[in-house]
């Protein structure tokens, strides 16, 4: 057996930002070469960013990650790191074969690269491109056929792209064929709740599978909607857990592992899978035995509860969606009840409590436990915190057009939602949109009211996790020794719009806990009025609330991006027409 020191990168890459990333693979490289590492592996497309989209179709966009990857490959060696050899991923092209029809123009590739010594000196496709979820990988790639398999201190590692380890056959078959002694995987693969252990049982199946360690490297941080935790990991050949990331963090997994030395005489490179090995050594030898360094495992969260999880996960997307797009500051309508109460404490929790401003606007319905709840938030979290009335304005509207019922209502939610919007113009925060996913799923919002925005960090979650998460960050600050952030009163009243006298939700809506299982039930699952009245679900109730969520279909297409926490959010995972006759 032979000992290689092995370094996974979990990186948080920004899209389009070539010079950026390249500049972290290089900072990394060299915090990885100080740890004395033998090996250093980056995650999906990490010089370009993940997803790109449809940038993979502009021919500019892949000319450009070519050059950068080139350019990486020189950097690294002109500081001195040119003989470690280093995996990274990027936008390449397919040479060498025309046009075919129903493929995407200029056959782009998702890819790895394997850079030493000045160079790139092998490079690698992802074989099978998911086309489910979040993903729409035919449409932006053509399929890879080649295993590249790296010898590094006498240990063969052959490497694959993410969906690659989760389709049976195809480069994790080829890497048993071609007799490699470790399979590392590179991955931008988006958090959902309950995943985690999904991969890491993924990992273990495939290490007993073909009998050698899995190593697993993941993207950290958000692009737009879609977040990545991390949790990145190695098994060893058993399925036996050596080493874990923590989630949520940029971070160096530096790890020490005894593999099998590589055969002297190299196995065939055309294996039965059908896919191309591709051989290239780096060092031959095996390296001299060096006291190993203690195998690094994360502590994971409650066995018992992922809510603390969501929380860092609706943190981690604002974080980086302000970030990224160049905002340091949101701004939010506090109006005293648990969504804008929530949305605050992300808010804060991201960006500090000195750039997060809270606008409160109270109209003649707005009660007065409301208005001293948004005030005792913006006391106990240290926000900017300014109050506009809005009844002389609502009242000016209504001098000019008359409106009453439901078009009354509604003004008041866009009326505030003007002034929001004309705040952000004039200041430069970001606009954050308090909805929830009950709301969107059923049409409870007001469109250029309620719902204006730049993004929107509970629209994932469902009322009944709304009240969830505030009860976790208040026993989380009690937990520290801190003060609760959320005042009580917003989490134990009863929910109201407030736009009108004595308004409460469930006069248009059922009870949430009821209404929140129905909704997760036909969004999550796609069964229909037989199916959710088979499942004891009553029958008048299933028709009422699956026609309000199809008909709400075009206000949520008009709603602010957030992030994607659940397996089927009601964005990228859910593509249905507006204009539509069918009735489940």
């Amino acid at each position: 057996m032979a000992q290689l020191r092995i370094a996974m990168a979990q990186v948080n890459p920004t899209v389009g930002d070539l010079a950026g990333n390249s500049g972290i693979v290089v900072e990394r490289t060299r915090e990885a070469s100080e740890a004395g590492a033998h090996l250093v592996v980056f995650p999906e497309m990490v010089v370009t960013g993940y997803p790109v989209e449809d940038l993979a179709l502009r021919n500019s966009f892949v000319s450009a990650s070519i050059k950068a990857t080139h350019e990486l490959a020189e950097r690294l060696a002109d500081e001195g790191l040119g003989d470690i050899p280093v995996v990274a991923g990027f936008l390449n092209r397919r040479e060498g074969l025309g046009a075919r029809f129903g493929q995407p123009a200029g056959a782009p590739q998702n890819s790895a690269a394997l850079l030493h010594q000045g160079g790139v000196r092998v490079v690698s496709a992802k074989h099978h491109l998911p086309n489910y979820g979040v993903f729409d990988e035919f449409r932006n790639f053509v399929p890879g056929d080649v295993l590249p398999v790296v010898r590094v201190g006498g240990v063969d590692v052959a490497f694959a792209v993410c969906e690659d380890l989760w389709q049976e056959g195809g480069p994790v078959a080829a890497a048993r064929e071609a007799q490699a002694g470790m399979l590392v995987t590179i991955n931008g693969s988006p958090y959902e709740r309950e995943k985690d252990n999904v991969r890491l049982e993924l990992c273990q199946r495939r290490a007993r599978e073909i009998g050698i360690p899995v190593g697993y490297v993941n993207m950290s941080g958000a692009q737009d909607e879609l977040i990545f935790e991390g949790d990145s990991l190695i098994v060893d050949s058993t399925g036996e857990l050596v080493a874990r990331a923590p989630r949520f963090e940029d971070t160096l997994l530096v790890t020490d592992l005894r593999l099998p030395e590589a055969a002297q005489d190299e196995p065939p490179t055309v294996p039965e899978s059908g896919i191309r090995v591709v051989r290239y050594t780096a060092s031959a030898d095996v390296f001299a035995s060096y006291p190993p360094l203690e195998p690094v495992v994360a502590p994971r969260p409650d066995p018992t509860s992922d809510v603390g999880e969501v929380y860092r996960a609706l943190v981690t997307g604002l974080r980086d969606y302000a970030a990224k797009n160049g905002f340091s500051s949101a701004l939010i309508a506090l109006s005293g009840g648990i969504d804008s109460a929530v949305t605050a404490t992300i808010a804060v929790d991201a960006l500090g409590a000195g750039n997060v401003h809270g606008l409160l606007l109270p109209s003649k319905y707005s009660s007065d436990h409301s208005v001293s709840d948004a005030e005792e938030l913006v006391r106990r979290q240290g926000v900017n915190g300014r109050t506009v009335q809005v009844q002389p304005v609502v009242d000016a509207f209504e001098n000019a057009l008359e409106v009453s019922g439901v078009a009354a209502e509604n003004l008041q939610a866009r009326v505030r939602g003007t002034l929001v919007m004309s705040l952000s113009n004039e200041e430069g925060h970001l606009v954050l949109a308090t909805g929830n996913k009950s709301e969107l799923a059923t049409g409870y919002s007001t469109l250029y009211g309620d719902s204006v925005g730049g993004y929107a960090p509970i629209k994932d979650c469902w009322k009944t996790l709304v009240w969830e998460l505030a009860r976790w960050r208040n026993a989380h600050a009690e937990s520290t020794g801190e003060a609760p952030p959320i005042p009580e009163g917003s989490i134990s009243k009863p929910p109201s719009a407030e736009l009108r006298p004595g308004q409460y939700d469930t006069d248009t809506l059922p009870d949430y806990d009821l209404l929140d299982t129905l909704l997760d039930a036909y969004i999550g699952t796609d069964r229909g009025l037989r199916e959710l009245t088979a499942a004891g679900f009553d029958p008048a109730l299933v028709e009422r609330v699956i026609t309000l969520v199809d008909r709400a279909e075009y206000k949520r297409r008009q709603y602010p991006p957030g992030p994607k926490i659940s397996s089927r959010n009601l964005s990228r995972d859910r593509r249905l027409p507006i204009t539509n006759r069918w009735t489940p």
